[in-house]
């Protein structure tokens, strides 16, 4: 029987295991609209307020193919060594792909984040962060599992599974913004050698490299690395 278009997504894992297991078949589906979140100030949101009303329909597959976001971002001033990195996004994702490079960069250089970033579009490069559907999402991330709905740090790009980006998971209670910071921060952490951790303890706050998507286990969400700066 033909593969339905769309189907309704359930989020229930996190950042992909770390031991390989074959992937079931996913169907194609829709993701529901994300829910409005208040914009931190100094922080772009055009792709959450253009598309606050409207469904965000995630295809399965897109065209598989990447665009480079052009342009050189700064760091912010201060001291310490910069991390450069590009940022790119499938082309047929149902997001705005200057927005989506602005958050990206507004999470990377917040003072509670990893250090100083500068998003380039061209040169040597740390790595990068990359905005998949869950096809391409699966197909970068193998051997890896991600199931349809996980994202992972593949090597050299953090990729992004667009479902995430735009459903979040339950236990963020409806904050996207914050979501969003932490799955940035939690792939990039990856890339800069960072491994998984677990809770400290009920009620602390849950370490960004924690994989939070999948439960908090007892910790409160947290997106940042450094939240206390």
């Amino acid at each position: 029987m033909p593969r339905l278009p769309f189907v309704l997504l359930l989020v229930t894992t996190g950042c992909a295991a770390a031991v390989p297991i074959p992937a079931p078949p996913v169907p194609t589906f829709a993701s529901a609209p994300p829910p409005a979140a208040a914009p931190r100030a100094g922080v772009t949101r055009k792709a959450e307020v253009s598309r606050r009303n409207v469904p965000v329909r995630v295809p399965w597959r897109a065209s598989g193919r990447y665009a480079l976001v052009a342009g050189d971002a700064a760091p912010p001033r201060g001291r310490g060594p910069v991390v450069r990195y590009t940022v790119e996004v499938e082309r047929g994702l149902p997001f705005e792909r200057r927005a989506f490079a602005e958050e990206v960069h507004s999470t990377l250089n917040d003072r509670r984040g990893w250090g100083r970033f500068r998003r380039v579009d061209g040169g040597p490069v740390r790595l990068s962060v990359a905005l998949s559907s869950p096809a391409l999402t699966d197909r970068q991330c193998l051997p890896l599992n991600t199931g349809g709905d996980l994202s992972c740090w593949n090597g050299r790009r953090s990729v992004i599974n667009a479902v995430r980006w735009a459903r979040g998971v339950p236990q963020y209670r409806g904050r996207l913004a914050d979501y969003r910071d932490y799955v940035i921060g939690h792939e990039v952490g990856h890339g800069l050698g960072h491994g998984h951790r677990s809770c400290p303890g009920r009620d602390r706050l849950a370490p960004v490299m924690m994989q939070q998507s999948k439960s908090l286990d007892g910790c409160r969400p947290n997106p940042w690395p450094y939240p206390e700066r």
